[in-house]
Order: structure tokens, then C-alpha cells, then sequence
């Protein structure tokens, strides 16, 4: 009997380091409607957005079409070309190129400027 309870106490054990030892969960990264992970680049500055031409190839911003509308904390910001922009607590919001199925997050701290969005 005290072997099958010292097993159960190594298992329980075991458990809670297992649980604690896991990363971050995708629950906790903001994600576009498509699922994808969105980012926030820390050169935007009072909401707009400074990723263009080059950077916006790897950077494509989150483009909101007429209409749609989202949570608390989410708005739009105009871009040069006039298309519309979703942005998550005034951070024009972006995706990765290389992100290539939901719940990838390669992008984060990418050149220690963009990171991924937490609620």
C-alpha cells in the first residue's frame, strides 16, 4: 500500500513539473480572425504604422475590409495607400511571411523590434 501511494505522490509530481515546464499557450497570443499570430513592430509611433515597401513584404499588415468589426481594444488606422489597417490597443498589427500555419510565432523578437501580441 505505501508503494502505490509513493507512486501516486512521483506521479503527481511529475505532473505539476510537466505543467509548469510548458511555454506560454497560443491562448495567450492575440490572433487574426484567419488564426494566424499578429504582431506590433516598436518603430510605429501614435498609431501608425512605419512598415512599408520592403518591410511590409515581410511585415503584410493586417488589412481590415469595409465593415468588419472586432473586440475591445481594436480600431483601424489609415495607411499611405488608403487601405485600412487593424490595430490592437493603438499598435498597427502585423504578420510574419514566414509564419506559415496558425499558432507559428516565428516572428517574435525578430530584430528585437516586433513581438508578439499577449492579451
Amino acid at each position: 500500500m505505501k508503494e502505490i501511494l509513493a507512486l501516486r505522490a512521483l506521479l503527481l509530481v511529475g505532473v505539476g513539473l510537466v505543467c509548469v515546464s510548458l511555454p506560454a499557450s497560443a491562448a495567450t497570443m492575440l490572433t487574426a480572425k484567419n488564426g494566424m499570430t499578429v504582431y506590433v513592430f516598436d518603430k510605429d509611433t501614435s498609431g501608425v504604422s512605419a512598415c512599408y515597401d520592403e518591410c511590409a513584404k515581410k511585415w503584410p499588415p493586417y488589412l481590415a475590409h469595409g465593415g468588419e468589426k472586432m473586440g475591445e481594444g481594436w480600431a483601424t488606422v489609415k495607411r499611405k495607400d488608403g487601405s485600412m489597417q487593424w490595430t490592437y490597443d493603438n499598435k498597427p498589427l502585423y504578420f510574419y511571411a514566414d509564419d506559415k500555419k496558425k499558432g507559428d510565432a516565428h516572428g517574435d523578437d525578430v530584430g528585437s523590434v516586433w513581438h508578439v501580441v499577449k492579451e
